[in-house]
Order: structure tokens, then sequence, then C-alpha cells
């Protein structure tokens, strides 16, 4: 009698072992839903937009959650989720913080903007009197469009698309630099014979 009640006892003890490691092997499927609904709140709320590095880690500690659950290292995969929320969470709340430096940049970028166009304009004028060889219809019609778009992109900050108004302003700074360098180049070029 004692190798059977042992025997019982073993298989009893196998069983619950073996649901204990079936029971754990399941993947964290309710914090991953969690996770995920941290991240699409965060990102609701602009953290994507405005507080970008910590909006970037929330995404990686969501991205190494699911590569975790792809190998089946689901503990692991528990205890990153665990980052996820507290990690999306600090980045919406530095939305209103990165918004409002965002804007200041912005803002100090328009006269800059406003300060590249009219130099460019007394370049090409320059230019055109020294009788330099410059696209002159095309450069025109460069600040004239982004004379433009200027006025569009002080209208978007001005309702509060800081992002947009940024990312515009940054690609025209750029696109007039670019241009004044050319005009540069071309005044300085000898006269073709």
């Amino acid at each position: 009698m004692k190798k059977e009640t042992f025997f019982a006892f073993f298989c009893v003890l196998g069983v619950l072992f073996l649901v204990l490691v079936w029971g754990c092997s399941k993947p964290p499927t309710e914090a991953l839903a969690k996770a995920e609904q941290a991240i699409e709140e965060a990102k609701q709320k602009g953290a994507n937009l405005y507080s970008e590095d910590a909006f970037k880690k929330a995404e990686e500690a969501l991205k190494k959650a699911k590569d975790q659950v792809a190998a089946k290292q689901y503990k692991e995969a528990a205890q990153t989720l665990m980052e996820v929320a507290p990690l999306a969470q600090q980045a919406a709340s530095g939305v209103e913080a990165g918004k409002a430096k965002m804007k200041e940049a912005a803002e100090k970028s328009v006269g800059e903007v406003q300060k590249g166009l009219d130099d460019l304009k007394k370049e090409v004028a320059e230019a055109i009197k020294k009788k330099a060889p410059i696209p002159r219809e095309e450069v025109q019609a460069a600040i004239g469009k982004w004379e433009v778009d200027f006025v569009g992109i002080k209208d978007k900050l001005k309702s509060g698309n800081i992002r947009e108004a940024f990312d515009e302003l940054k690609a025209m700074t750029e696109a007039v630099k670019a241009k004044k360098d050319d005009i540069a180049k071309l005044v300085q070029e000898p006269p073709k014979k």
C-alpha cells in the first residue's frame, strides 16, 4: 500500500506541476491589450508629436513585449508589459511642456525664416545688378511660393497646429538657406566668355 500511496502522491504532484506550468505558459493577452490601450491614449493626447522620446520608449517596450510573446517568453513579456503603461503616462504628461517648447522654437523660427526670405530677396537683387547668371524666374517663383506658404504656416501656428507649423518652418528654413547658397555660388562664378 505504501508504494501505491507514494505513486499516487507523485502522480497528483506531477499533475499539479503540469497545471501550474501550463497556467504560467499562457500569453499575457490582457496585459498586452492594456499596454496597447495606454499607448493609444498617449498618442491621442499628442505624446507622439510633443513628447517623442518618452513615447518612443513606451513603443519600444511594447514591441519588446510582443517579441517576447512571439518567442513564447510569457513571463518576461508580462514583466516588460508592466513598464509600458507608466512610460506611456510619462509621455502623455510631457505633452504640454513639449508643446510649449516647440511653440517657442517655432515662433523664433518665424523670425529667422522672415529674415532669410528678406536676405534672399536682397541677394537676388544684388545678383541681378551684377548680371550674375541666376535663374531669375525660378528664384522669384520660389520666393513667391514661400511667402504664400509662410502665411499659411503662421496661421497653423496661431490655430494650435504647432507640430505641423514647426516641421514646415524647419523645411522652409533649409530650402531658403539652400537657395541663398546657390545664389551666392552663382554670383561668385566668373562670367562665361
